[in-house]
């Protein structure tokens, strides 16, 4: 088969999502808090949204300056939408002079101001010499400021403390580097040893000294040792505690307690009375240094009951507050400087010009600057034929067609900010009023659950809710992903609602797998601690009350819900 380089076409259909789309759906999946930033973030790069406290809201806008959706597009123009002067207005030539000294005007004082704002920042930003006292005080305040300490820098602080020498303090730094967060040693003596070319003697020297530092247990290379070493700092060498850990440590783990009574020759009441000192030791040593990882959450969608109803509100107090500048509406309003004046100073020309001015001239009326200002430019180069007023006027020319384009693309670029900006706000409107709808939906379907309880719970898919909210059942998805429900019940993820159900074998209709778990664990809650239930009586018991599930099933929701097995249950 040959080999060899060709050139081919081919025609292939995908689907694209258009930015505005992408927005739109990324404002929707994200919860209140990632909302927060990415609102943050557009106001930050669009200049004509501003943020609005909420009792602002309440208060009406200027009539001239409202721009909202139901307003009559024929009496106030939409500043998002192409205005009719956007190329040239030539009814607007009466006020052009007017608009362009106005714009003069604001621009000196834009440029005064920030003329001003620059010097008064050079002189606070001269060095000021600081008191004794208030340099005390500065530090005082950094001093002041605590950070959380790692189980490593814990150690390490102990090895300084410590009667170690210079060699053994940097072999316990080598080994406290192999120690996890946990506090367990990860590497053997004879790793480290061949790693870093040192005798295992001393290295194992070192770690009997780490071994005696706080928390008790760290630098253990496994639970047993972790254990003995606690017992030992607590002087229980001789307990019955230690001499299980350490002959009868695979009976423990597996709670074999007539086993372990056989071996120490005690009652297994003394051994489960034992089992429950031993439980209280600490399996991870470096929990307390472990970095606090908790996430804190804001209910997206509160649900108070209020008489025999109950009420469904969204957080919108946490959501920066948006609305479309006044001052760049007021810009949005005015008209751009006419130009169709010029052509009234062409009349000084005439012989070899009278061509190129009449391309000018009717490119101006054509409202096409470009040409205009290209055509201006080339006269502009040739000047040694033209007299001094033509060539004034040329300069006059190219000065208003570029004050004029200047002008235009500051509008377009307004524009389309603001176009930007009304479809930022629509899509938080949007997506407050899905969320709304969504869980409104919710706490019709699951009135008894707000009332009594998760062992109310029902079945519900989001196929079900986006048939009645009207919207697609991705949508409604990506609208309960990671956020949260404030009930009467407590605080639930919004998904935790969507649950498959099982159907009953009497007759009562389906019943939720979130019911079905709950009920589980009531049943594994009030079992004989002597006699535990195996999964095969739980089914039986849930047959009974009309529940037909499998094995497994029940041996997974006992995994779920963190319960042993039977025979690790039992107590003797």
């Amino acid at each position: 088969m040959a080999l060899g380089l060709q050139l081919s076409q081919r025609l292939t259909q995908s689907l694209v999502l258009a930015p505005q789309l992408q927005q739109s759906l990324a404002l929707l999946h994200a919860p209140t808090l990632e909302l927060k930033a990415l609102i943050e973030q557009e106001l930050e790069q669009n200049p004509v949204l501003e943020e609005v406290a909420a009792p602002e809201l309440e208060l009406p806008e200027k009539p001239a300056e409202d721009f909202a959706d139901n307003t009559d597009a024929a009496a106030i123009p939409d500043p998002a939408e192409r205005a009719d002067d956007a190329p040239a207005d030539p009814d607007a030539g009466k006020n052009s002079d007017t608009g362009a000294d106005d714009f003069q005007a604001e621009f000196d004082k834009l440029v005064q101001m920030d003329q001003e704002w620059r010097d008064s920042v050079s002189q606070t930003n001269a060095p000021i010499r600081q008191s004794t006292e208030d340099e005390e005080k500065r530090q005082f305040m950094f001093d002041s400021l605590t950070a959380e300490t790692s189980l490593a820098e814990f150690l390490m602080e102990q090895v300084r403390e410590s009667d170690l020498t210079g060699d053994q303090r940097n072999t316990a730094e080598l080994i406290i580097g192999n120690i996890d967060d946990y506090g367990y040693l990860k590497a053997t003596v004879e790793e480290i040893s061949a790693a870093n070319n040192l005798p295992a003697e001393k290295i194992a020297e070192v770690l009997k000294t780490i071994q005696t530092f706080d928390p008790p247990g760290v630098g253990a290379r496994d639970l047993r040792e972790c254990l003995m070493l606690q017992l030992e700092r607590a002087g229980k060498t001789d307990s019955l505690e230690y001499r299980i850990v350490s002959g009868f440590m695979e009976a423990l783990g597996k709670r074999r307690i007539p086993e372990i009574a056989r071996g120490t020759g005690r009652t297994v009441e003394e051994v489960q009375e034992t089992l429950a000192k031993i439980a209280r030791l600490e399996p991870r040593p470096g929990r307390a240094f472990l970095p606090d990882n908790d996430q804190y959450v804001l209910p997206e969608v509160f649900v108070q009951k209020n008489g025999d109803d109950f009420v469904v509100t969204t957080n919108d107090e946490q959501i920066p507050h948006l609305r479309i500048s006044n001052t760049y509406k007021d810009l949005m309003t005015q008209s751009a400087p006419a130009i169709s004046e010029l052509e009234n100073s062409f009349n000084i020309f005439g012989g070899g010009s009278k061509d190129s001015v009449e391309q000018i001239v009717a490119a101006i009326k054509g409202n096409d600057d470009a040409l205009a200002l290209l055509e201006l430019q080339k006269l502009a180069e040739n000047t040694s034929h033209l007299t001094k007023e033509q060539v004034t006027a040329i300069n006059h020319a190219i000065a208003q067609v570029r004050e004029k384009r200047k002008f235009v693309e500051a509008r377009e670029y307004i524009r389309e900010k603001i176009r930007a900006g009304k479809f930022l706000i629509k899509s938080l409107q949007a997506r407050q009023q899905t969320i709304l709808n969504i869980g409104r939906e919710i706490v019709k379907r699951q009135r008894e659950f707000m009332e009594k309880g998760v062992a109310y719970l029902k079945p519900m898919t989001m196929a079900q809710v986006s048939e009645v909210v009207g919207v697609h059942e991705t949508t409604v998805s990506r609208a309960v992903s990671g956020k949260y429900m404030q009930t009467p019940q407590g605080m639930f993820e919004m998904k935790f609602f969507f649950t498959a159900g099982l159907q009953t074998t009497d007759g009562g209709g389906e019943i939720s797998n979130t019911s079905v778990k709950d009920m589980v664990a009531e049943m594994f809650k009030a079992e004989d601690s002597a006699l535990p239930l195996s999964d095969q009586q739980v089914v039986k018991m849930l047959a009974q009350k009309g529940i037909s599930i499998a094995r497994r099933t029940v041996a997974k929701y006992r995994d779920e819900l963190g319960i042993l097995p039977s025979n690790l249950r039992k107590v003797y």
